[in-house]
């Protein structure tokens, strides 16, 4: 381990303070004073004086030469928008793929056009803006160099026009819709497009392929006559209005009816600070979670998809680790309504950013469930060209509780708080990354009182990625508001791959994956690791195909189920050895019907075996209808008393888009290991930027017996108001 860390401190100082990768490419953005009409058009007269960034390089299937596509881009701005026009020429024969006209859309499934936006030069977070070659719009905030957060939706405008010769994009970006910083007058840019037709994806500065085209470290500039206008006063209020009805037989038969009135607030503390205040809020309108067939011993992760959370969400869910999170805001309002909330996001300056949240929720008297309050500090400094260091704070504070007594304090503690510290390594060609961090809990009985410890290094160029990791979670380490599914250990894990390119061939590139884990007690005793060896084809048309093969050992540290389904459990400290094999493979989705299948054959615990057959299946009646379908099996065989075991899970969804802004889903789940058939339809109707009214339905229905659980429908309308 102290080999490791002299590895990743040497790295660190191999750090350069070298300049942007690609400084040079640059186009100038001029003030108009003639209108410009938003129509997909784009024959208004300031386009024809407009700079043009052209010439796009080829980023897949290869990097090394110019797009073979035409794409051309245009830029201007007045005192209250940022405008652009971009247009896209086609020399390969074919019509246009799409997968449907929602918002958010695929990024591979869609020919597309996708703007990456960096104001603060900062190289690590932005904005991302485009649009499907039927108009579908995208939206998201930028974070850690390179990825986007689609759940952000912000206000703007856009128009889509397509010929045979052509496809015309158009937009209108208003200056209050996003951060920047005052006197500002040169901003970090790229453009992205992709053509499923030529199965090419280009970038107007060129990037290598094995990163992505919204990587902000190979940006261009872009160039202001003069500094932006400032913003001025951004103040938005967002109140909603909801009715429903709902029935839980599992209570009683009885239909209650719900009527909430709530809403948020959003105020720009500067031009590139937010200050977010949310009273009474709901979620019904959020997407249902995706079912999972769950056969591991700890829990499972489902993502945050509540808005108020998710804006500038990097600066809270990215610290530490996916499973050595210290805070986790799915914590927040689980069963329990949520009373009122503030938060603090955004820039300071282009070196410091700062995230601080406060939620306060109800007490439950049916439960002892006290009122809690949930405060969470993140900042964050830039460190050489890409880097940072981040501090958190978390702290959970229980008041009120409904009866004082001692076995209520022990089963809600009055307090748990986390203190931590990270290094985030990002070289400045993106080919370096890593992290190192330390978190401390503290809880009022002491036993939660904890350490945490990680770090990593990687290295990924054209051919060669490898990476390796440790972690250490204290048996005390305690993080109540966080996500932490596992204490007590030590994990050891590395990883290496290398790809071939061959010339001239329907595979584009193809090669082997080596990955080992390894687990420890406290004491440096295995309790468990894996092996696997994987092989995999990427191909021309953009299908791929992967064969692993794996072995695995187990030692149980508690009782364990191995069907997860109700049945007898394995005795703690039993050992369990097998091997197995799988495979993927994923259509390419230029074709109207997709799918993709997968597999795993192979052992078990107590020297069982275990089939699992994964696929997805869909159709699409471009760009309106989108018809999909998941399926997994599962059947493991185990000896007595376990037997044979055996259940499906089944996804099937109907995805209605009739416009660009009203759209309809419905989804149906179908789970035998948890008993549970669930329909979920939501109606969404955009009628204004940003504003929407819903109507979702949603039931639940026990499968054996195929009894009724509960139900709800419900009618919220929201609104944003703007100043």
């Amino acid at each position: 381990m102290k080999q490791f860390f002299l590895a990743f401190v040497m790295t660190l100082t191999l750090q350069v303070f070298a300049q942007k990768k690609n400084e040079a490419f640059q186009i100038h953005i001029r003030k108009v004073s003639s209108p410009i009409i938003i129509d997909g058009v784009g024959d208004d007269q300031v386009w024809s004086t407009a700079d043009v960034a052209k010439d796009f390089f080829m980023v897949l299937p290869m990097d090394t030469d110019k797009a073979n596509e035409t794409s051309e881009i245009r830029m201007a701005y007045d005192d209250k928008n940022i405008y652009l026009l971009a247009t896209f020429y086609n020399k390969a024969e074919g019509g246009y793929f799409v997968e449907s006209l929602r918002r958010d859309f695929s990024f591979g499934k869609n020919d597309n056009f996708l703007l990456f936006m960096d104001p603060f030069n900062n190289q690590t977070s932005g904005f991302s803006f485009g649009a499907n070659a039927y108009g579908a719009q995208w939206d998201g905030t930028m974070y850690n160099g390179g990825s986007v957060d689609l759940n952000w939706d912000s206000k703007w405008i856009s128009e889509v026009t397509r010929s045979e010769e052509k496809w015309v994009f158009e937009m209108a970006l208003p200056f209050k819709s996003i951060r920047y910083e005052d006197g500002v007058r040169e901003w970090g840019i790229n453009f992205s497009r992709l053509d499923l037709k030529s199965s090419e994806k280009s970038s107007w500065t060129p990037i290598p392929r094995q990163l992505p085209t919204a990587s902000l470290a190979y940006t261009g500039t872009l160039v202001w006559d003069e500094a932006p206008p400032s913003p001025g006063v951004n103040f938005s209020i967002i109140p909603y209005v909801l009715g429903g009805l709902n029935q839980n037989y599992e209570v009683g038969d009885k239909t209650e009816n719900d009527f909430k009135i709530g809403g948020d607030v959003k105020f720009s503390l500067t031009s590139s600070l937010n200050l977010d205040l949310t009273v009474n809020p709901d979620f019904s309108q959020v997407e249902v979670d995706r079912q999972v067939t769950n056969l591991d011993r700890f829990e499972l992760f489902f993502p945050e998809k509540r808005q108020f959370f998710l804006e500038n969400g990097d600066l809270f869910a990215s610290f530490g680790y996916p499973t050595i999170r210290p805070f986790f805001s799915r914590r927040i309002g689980l069963g329990v309504p949520i009373q009122a909330g503030a938060r603090i996001s955004g820039n300071l300056n282009n070196k410091w950013r700062v995230g601080l949240m406060d939620m306060q929720t109800a007490n439950v008297d049916e439960t002892g469930l006290p009122s809690q309050n949930f405060a969470v500090l993140s900042l964050q400094r830039k460190v050489f060209s890409r880097s940072s260091i981040g501090l958190m704070l978390v702290n959970k504070q229980a008041t009120n509780y409904p009866l004082e007594n001692d076995s209520l304090q022990t089963l809600y503690p009055k307090f748990n708080r986390n203190l931590g510290m990270e290094y985030n390594l990002a070289s400045s060609n993106a080919l370096w990354s890593g992290k190192a961090f330390f978190l401390k809990s503290f809880s009022p009985d002491k036993d939660g009182d904890g350490v945490s410890q990680a770090a990593h290094l990687q290295y990924t160029n054209r051919k060669w990625n490898w990476r390796v990791q440790e972690e250490w979670v204290g048996k005390d380490y305690r993080a109540e508001v966080g996500y932490v599914p596992r204490n007590g250990y030590v994990n050891l894990n590395g990883e290496i791959g290398y790809l071939f390119f061959p010339e001239k061939s329907k595979i584009v590139s193809h090669g082997p994956q080596w990955e080992s884990i390894y687990y420890f007690n406290e004491n440096f005793k295995k309790t468990d690791n894996v092996n696997i060896i994987s092989y995999g084809l990427n191909f021309r048309n953009r299908s791929s195909f992967e064969l692993v093969t794996f072995k695995e050992y187990v030692g149980l540290l508690s009782p364990f189920d191995p069907t997860r389904s109700g049945k007898e459990l394995l005795d703690v400290g039993s050992d369990h050895y097998w091997t197995g094999i799988g495979w993927d493979y994923a259509s390419k989705p230029q074709s109207l019907f997709t799918y993709a299948f997968g597999g795993r054959l192979g052992g078990y615990y107590s020297d069982g075996s275990r089939t699992s057959i994964t696929s997805e299946l869909g159709y699409r009646f471009q760009p309106f209808v989108s018809l999909s379908a998941n399926l997994n099996y599962n059947h493991i065989s185990l000896p007595e008393p376990w037997n044979k075991t055996e259940f499906w899970l089944i996804g099937s969804e109907v995805d209605i888009t009739f416009t660009n802004k009203l759209f309809f889903a419905t989804l149906f789940q179908y789970n035998e290991q948890a008993k549970n058939f669930n329909l979920n339809s939501r109606l969404q109707w955009r009628y204004s930027p940003a504003s929407d009214l819903f109507l979702v339905y949603t039931n639940n229905q026990f499968i054996d017996p195929f009894t009724k659980r509960d139900w709800a429908l419900t009618l919220k309308f929201t609104y944003w108001f703007n100043k």
